[in-house]
């Protein structure tokens, strides 16, 4: 190869992109803040981190549907370690149809939750729909969650920025990674570091079973993390809609770096008020956190 030819190879490696829909200008002009090479560390106290060695663990039901499920929920993450539980009360479904056994527990929800954080001194993670429940979210959970769906609702985004507190931004299942990284920049701008990303699922024409609606982009993560420095955690339940494929997913984010977990959890599954095919039972869940430990460990890393 000539030397004029050459440099100019090496010059087009240099600039080569690690997502192909994101340029240069993009990183300088359009998203200099969530692609800097600053190294961001999420602390939400009580020990726990997002963007280091260790792996933080976020497990619960889809809604807080009542008191004494909750209890139990906390219970079986206070056995296994884990520090954050989640439950929304504010719970937007898919269809604006509702079964008998579904009710949005909204402020008594929230209740529900500030008396289950203060009981097992757990950290909480809940998701804000709207504006007009920010304040009430606020005075309980430790992590505020940005749904797929209202990714880019910008007012939504800067509101919540806002309040300083982390934020856990979900990527939309037909979202590009220069999607996520423009929602991101929003929150950014309003000088709140304390961003997650999160990987959720994709929608595509294959997802493998009937009921699947999306497939977890597993090269999302390591591609995040190589124009990114915020911390990215993987929802593998949401993704797949199946309870058994929920472990192998959460291995295979472990393994691909992932820097955390969402994990829904029920007492009784099949009695789960929303989705009632993605949660695994108490058991499959304690299970599901050893072989977690022992592929966190082999990469160096931990839960």
């Amino acid at each position: 190869m000539k030397k004029k030819n050459k440099n100019l190879f090496i010059a087009n490696l240099t600039n080569k992109q690690p997502t192909k829909d994101i340029t240069l200008d993009d990183k300088k002009n359009k998203l200099p803040l969530s692609t800097s090479k600053i190294k961001r560390i999420v602390d939400i106290g009580n020990g726990v981190k997002f963007g280091e060695k260790n792996i933080p663990i976020i497990a619960g039901p889809n809604g807080v549907e009542n008191y004494n499920l909750m209890v139990e929920v906390a219970k079986i993450l206070v056995k296994n370690k884990i520090k954050i539980i989640r439950g929304h009360a504010y719970k937007p479904l898919t269809f604006p149809y509702r079964s008998k056994q579904y009710n949005e527990t909204q402020n008594v929800g929230m209740d529900i939750m500030d008396d289950i954080k203060k009981s097992f001194r757990l950290k909480v993670v809940t998701e804000i729909t709207e504006i007009q429940y920010l304040d009430r979210v606020c005075r309980t959970a430790d992590i505020l969650q940005i749904g797929s769906r209202n990714m880019q609702n910008l007012e939504l985004l800067r509101e919540v920025a806002l309040t300083k507190k982390p934020i856990i931004l979900k990527r939309h299942f037909g979202a590009s990674l220069r999607d996520l990284l423009g929602a991101a920049e929003h929150i950014l701008v309003e000088n709140n570091n304390n961003l997650i990303f999160c990987e959720r699922g994709v929608s595509i024409p294959h997802t493998h079973r009937d009921t699947s609606r999306f497939a977890l982009d597993i090269q999302a993560i390591p591609a995040l993390k190589e124009i990114s420095n915020y911390p990215v955690i993987s929802d593998p339940s949401h993704a797949s809609f199946w309870a058994p494929w929920v472990p192998s997913l959460t291995l295979a984010s472990i393994a691909a770096g992932c820097d955390g977990l969402i994990i829904e959890i029920h007492k009784n599954p099949k009695k789960s008020a929303v989705d009632p095919l993605q949660p695994l039972n108490f058991k499959q869940f304690s299970k599901l956190i050893k072989q977690s430990r022992k592929v966190s460990k082999a990469i160096n890393r931990s839960i």
